[in-house]
């Protein structure tokens, strides 16, 4: 059967968490040709993990839809979508430009470089640069670029001084994958974790990363001697997301990492399944991989999410984040 998707718009950032909207197409059609655009009355929720597979270092990229076991808040969900193409993300590069990252700039912008080499050629891609406010690289009627020459000098855009305004970064590059067309969004941190200048709170800014469809990986360059640097931050926002934190020793160990950061994202797996309905609630989420050809693998995927009742004039703040 042909459907067509339409993605409703919480009131929260991110539209709760890949809660999607799926409608008869023919249906929708007629509808929409009485209308213009249409509402439609009846949903049934889709929830789809960003799910990386891995032995040993390695992504394991040959599983199908039988290796892989979802459980939500323990119990079994049939996986109804199962896709494993190189599709392209929505991605935005948040990078760290207040003054204590000046020694590190250079090493950066090349491992971003190097991140957008090494990715696919069709995603759309955003930069923003912070330091004690959020900066956007790219001119201003360009939302998106996967032109790496257009997206170098967006990394060079900014000038290294000032404070720290992390917590606002991620929540302005939570924003901006709204605005992207593909269905995965990633965000790429780099930064020594401390935040001395937002306007937003940590909590706020954790509360929106649990709401958001986004995975989100974190590279931490940070001088042991600096008080403001925070590893715990990275390592939250990689661990609420599905993403994963690194801490190179020194930054020309960026490069590779990114390198291995695109190639994370262009192996993953894409799982889905329809939840049972009922409270706004915080759900906790497992997925479980085996293959009886690869031993024992290792799995990183979101580990919870907020089900949130689409009628809702507001969500509740999370209490606790796995």
């Amino acid at each position: 059967m042909n459907r067509r998707l339409a993605i409703r718009i919480l009131p929260t950032l991110g539209a709760g968490f890949f809660l999607r909207l799926w409608a008869n197409s023919e249906a929708a059609d007629d509808q929409a040709g009485q209308q213009g655009d249409f509402t439609l009355h009846s949903e049934v929720r889709l929830v789809l993990l960003d799910v990386s597979v891995t032995k040993d270092g390695g992504f394991v990229t040959d599983l199908s839809k039988e290796n892989f076991t979802v459980l939500e808040d323990g119990v079994p969900q049939h996986i109804s979508v199962f896709d494993h193409n190189d599709a392209p993300v929505t991605c935005g590069l948040i990078v760290d430009e207040s003054r204590s990252m000046t020694p590190k700039r250079q090493d950066v912008v090349a491992a971003a470089t190097a991140f957008i080499e090494a990715s696919n050629p069709q995603d759309e891609i955003f930069v923003l640069n912070f330091n004690d406010t959020v900066k956007r690289g790219l001119p201003g009627d360009v939302l998106f670029s996967d032109d790496i020459a257009q997206l170098q000098s967006a990394l060079y855009r900014g000038v290294p001084e000032g404070k720290t305004a992390l917590y606002d970064a991620v929540l302005d590059g939570l924003q901006q994958l709204e605005l992207g067309k593909q269905d995965k969004k990633t965000l790429v941190v780099v930064s020594d974790g401390g935040d001395n200048a937002s306007v937003h709170t940590r909590r706020e800014m954790f509360d929106q990363v649990q709401r958001s469809v986004a995975t989100i990986f974190a590279i931490g360059l940070y001088d042991p001697d600096d008080p403001d640097h925070d590893l715990g931050v990275l390592k939250e926002l990689a661990h609420i997301s599905g993403g994963e934190a690194y801490f190179p020793q020194n930054p020309p160990e960026t490069i590779p990492i990114c390198r291995r950061i695109a190639k994370d994202i262009r192996s993953r797996y894409t799982l889905g399944y329809h939840p049972e309905p009922g409270k706004i609630r915080l759900r906790h989420i497992e997925v479980r991989a085996s293959s009886a050809g690869h031993g024992k693998l290792s799995v990183r995927a979101r580990r919870s999410y907020w089900y949130e009742d689409s009628n809702a004039n507001a969500a509740k703040p999370a209490q606790t984040l796995d």
